[in-house]
């Protein structure tokens, strides 16, 4: 057993703004896990860090210098082959993949930062991601994987009677297609296994009425409100509400959407909460290729993609009845409200409508998320303050 250390490109964590303002991109949830839980179980690792960008490391610590480690690319995700390769690498042994970026090192940190080791080239294919939309475009194959990964050789609890079942309930590689964790509760559901599995994690609910169609997950504690409409390769993490309809949606932990309203080819952060009525836009009317913002570059990229939905940092609101354009992408603690579309990018600590926004200081912003997070039971503590203090000065350094 071994340290394993997920480190951030200064390059992937700026590409992956604004949900990467707030956390190391190994605790990003793709699929039913964080990336950092994927390696952590698939090398056996007993103990996973992050080697986040300098101003992270007010919460989330580096590991010391001289420390021996195995050091992953964050942004990567964990295929059988990648795995096995790097974790037969020798000390001082760098994986490479064809255009010469690292994908991982075995040795010291300080031998890391310093860009030693004799290069080994990986030629297989590389499951990455590199910009947040990269998220919900791999989140079904991710979800497959995962599932795979913490259901083999275990048994679901039983779903009542009072569900229906669509599909087999064994897949082809003869695993269960729905698997419940202890302490779930399922009543009333039509769950659709026909097209990929279902994961409902420990004590979470899905109440009557609901409609789950696979592959997706339902994380430890999160809730399926009633009569909602769950399309595949969506991902409702930890401690999270879902109600209305969504589709190909990545809630990372600890946010509401609901109500009913739509939301599909999104990400949404930790802490936000989406109100009643809001529906956001995925698709342009003249059906033509979507540009997003982009904060490593300050403007507006193409993304090839017809379909993109809102990207949401985390501690944001958005009240009920708004309406989105297409590829929305909204900072940390945003909070928006009135009628009307607003523009497609809106800048993190700011507050306000269509008609106009003003900034949000860090005390007020700092006083909504005690009162938040104190819902959940979870305290803002000192290292908090500091992250938000210097995610306020990041914000403000990208606009």
């Amino acid at each position: 057993m071994e340290t394993v250390v997920l480190f951030d490109t200064q390059e992937l964590h700026e590409n992956l703004l604004p949900l990467s303002f707030t956390r190391p991109v190994s605790h990003f949830r793709v699929g039913i896990l964080t990336i950092g839980e994927k390696w952590r179980r698939r090398l056996g690792a007993d103990r996973v860090m992050s080697l986040a960008v300098s101003y992270l490391r007010v919460k989330f610590p580096a590991p010391e210098p001289d420390a021996e480690a195995l050091f992953i690319n964050s942004g990567v995700m964990p295929t059988p082959a990648l795995v096995e390769t790097a974790g037969n690498l020798c000390a001082g042994q760098r994986l490479v993949d064809a255009e010469g970026d690292t994908l991982a090192f075995r040795g010291t940190t300080a031998a890391f930062d310093a860009g030693e080791g004799e290069q080994v080239v990986f030629d297989a294919r590389v499951d990455r991601i590199r910009y947040v939309f990269d998220i919900f475009l791999r989140n079904g194959r991710e979800l497959v994987a995962d599932y795979e990964l913490l259901t083999l050789g275990r048994v679901s609890q039983p779903l009542p009677h009072t569900c229906t079942l669509i599909g087999s309930p064994m897949t082809e590689k003869g695993y269960p297609a729905l698997f419940i964790e202890e302490g779930a509760s399922v009543q009333g559901a039509f769950v659709n296994v026909t097209h990929g599995p279902i994961y409902i994690g420990k004590d979470a609910e899905v109440m009557e009425g609901a409609c789950l169609r696979g592959p997706l997950a339902v994380c430890e504690e999160s809730h399926v409100n009633i009569g909602a409409k769950i399309y595949p390769d969506t991902t409702v993490g930890p401690c999270s509400k879902v109600g209305g309809e969504v589709n190909n949606v990545v809630i990372f932990g600890h946010s509401n959407k609901s109500h009913d309203g739509f939301l599909g080819n999104a990400v949404v952060g930790e802490w936000c909460n989406i109100g009643a009525g809001v529906n956001a836009s995925n698709l342009k009317n003249d059906y033509s290729k979507i540009r997003i913002w982009n904060y490593a570059t300050r403007s507006f990229m193409r993304t090839d993609l017809q379909f993109c939905g809102l990207i949401m940092g985390d501690h944001s609101k958005i009240g009920i009845n708004v309406m989105l354009n297409t590829a929305t992408v909204m900072g940390v603690g945003v909070n928006l409200h009135g009628s009307g579309f607003p523009r497609t990018f809106l800048p993190g600590f700011s507050e306000g409508s269509p008609a106009g926004f003003k900034e949000v200081t860090l005390k007020k912003f700092t006083q909504v998320a005690e009162r938040v997070m104190a819902r959940r039971n979870i305290a803002v503590e000192d290292p908090d303050r500091a992250l938000f203090a210097e995610v306020e000065k990041q914000e403000k350094s990208h606009r």
